[in-house]
């Protein structure tokens, strides 16, 4: 309990004091007859953005997916809070083994009854779960990620608390609406912290690569995994984006780039389904090559009218067709603020245009680059009505380019995209 109330306390500091820079200025302008209102509330959005990024870091947890999800939507906030918060990563150090091994005996009892052996060292941490190496009795190698104790609760506690300080802050300031996101976030969190529901994911995924033996979905434990533990294949594959060590492996990084391009064709224009957060971490790349893909926890199933729609979208902004642009936006059902189609139109510059070649990104500008290019598109028209999937994929679209810079790709993706949305009518699978 006092750990809940020192983290609603120090979130509601930060609000208010975000909250009461915003209102001074508002005074000052009404007021005092400021001058320079729109420089000075700049850089309170930037102020206000790093407060954020601090606070975010500092707790953990729910905060770092409120203040990631902020920095992605481009289309409520300011810039400002984009260049910020874009780039914060979810590097979380890991629990001692002793909370993980809590954990597992309350799912199985004894744990060496399910693992031979199990490296108390974890090869990955995050805001929820670390992920730790171990063998099974049969000899198998697996991952296991196991969800933190208590993170049910502290999300409850911080998602209650942004909720309400949100509402009040959207409510006195009308250039910001937070409501979108805490939907989103409302919406997604209690799945990724079930992890059966990972699992499904993993599974319907690996079903429509069935026969594609160049795509790797590592195999999921059923019987063992729960909703907070979750065993699967583990698969000891090179970061996609670390372009040195696919050379020295003999790995050509061009074919790497074609078969993530192919593998998104599939998974957003054909299938449906895909995972909806493919940063550099989330890849791993096999000699061959083979792209693995890992972490289902975030993934989108679109409705077949709405792929349908998007397949027109695609290939009209393949095709740079205008007028067809604005048409398959407009069935998507997206409406900006007024009836000038520009900002349509440029929502295509911002994720059609191929980067110059040779040019590579950081992992952690990744995100950051795509955000900020999406906020200065819809600055002057925002949207104002639009399905969430479209959000995502724009976003989804972005972190691909931006994984593709990293391997300095030079992947006719125009070509290849053309492909499948030249054949609207494949069949869905399921």
């Amino acid at each position: 309990m006092i750990h809940h109330l020192r983290r609603f306390l120090t979130v509601s500091a930060v609000a208010a004091r975000i909250y009461l820079g915003y209102k001074a200025i508002t005074f000052r302008q009404r007021h005092l007859g400021l001058g320079n209102a729109d420089a000075l509330r700049s850089q309170h959005h930037r102020w206000s953005a790093r407060q954020i990024y601090k606070t975010a870091v500092h707790l953990q947890g729910p905060m770092i997916k409120f203040a990631q999800t902020i920095g992605s939507r481009p289309d409520l906030v300011p810039i400002e809070y984009i260049e910020v918060l874009s780039r914060l990563q979810d590097q979380v150090p890991p629990r001692p083994f002793p909370v993980v091994r809590g954990v597992l005996e309350r799912e199985y009892g004894d744990p060496s009854r399910i693992f031979a052996e199990l490296d108390e060292r974890p090869i990955a941490a995050a805001s929820w779960a670390q992920v730790h190496r171990a063998r099974l009795h049969d000899g198998r190698q697996v991952a296991v990620k196991v969800q933190y104790p208590g993170i049910r609760s502290v999300v409850d506690t911080d998602m209650s608390t942004i909720g309400l300080l949100l509402n009040i802050l959207a409510r006195t300031e009308r250039g910001l609406s937070f409501t979108p996101i805490i939907d989103e976030l409302s919406e997604y969190i209690p799945l990724e912290l079930d992890f059966l529901h990972e699992a499904d994911n993993a599974e319907r995924i690996a079903a429509n690569f069935a026969g594609q033996p160049e795509v790797v979905v590592p195999e999921v434990m059923r019987e063992l995994s729960t909703r907070r533990v979750l065993v699967s294949q583990y698969i000891d594959g090179i970061k996609i984006s670390d372009l040195a060590a696919l050379q020295r492996a003999g790995i050509d990084p061009q074919s790497v780039a074609q078969l993530l391009t192919e593998t998104y064709c599939q998974q957003m224009l054909v299938h449906g389904l895909f995972n909806a957060d493919p940063h550099p971490g989330n890849f791993l790349v096999l000699p061959g090559p083979k792209l693995v893909l890992l972490d289902f926890g975030l993934c989108r199933m679109l409705s077949e009218e709405f792929r349908r729609n998007y397949i027109r979208l695609t290939r009209a902004m393949l095709l740079h067709d205008p007028q067809e642009i604005i048409d398959s936006f407009h069935g998507l059902g997206v409406r900006t603020r007024t009836s000038d189609p520009a900002p349509l139109l440029l929502l295509r510059e911002a994720f059609v245009d191929v980067a110059p070649p040779g040019k590579a990104y950081a992992d952690a500008d990744l995100v950051a680059d795509v955000n900020i290019r999406l906020a200065r598109v819809l600055r002057s028209n925002p949207l104002v009505q639009y399905p969430r999937e479209v959000v995502l994929i724009l976003k989804t679209v972005g972190l691909l380019s931006g994984v593709g810079r990293a391997l300095d790709s030079r992947v006719d993706w125009i070509g290849t995209a053309l492909r499948y949305v030249d054949s609207d009518m494949l069949p869905t699978a399921h």
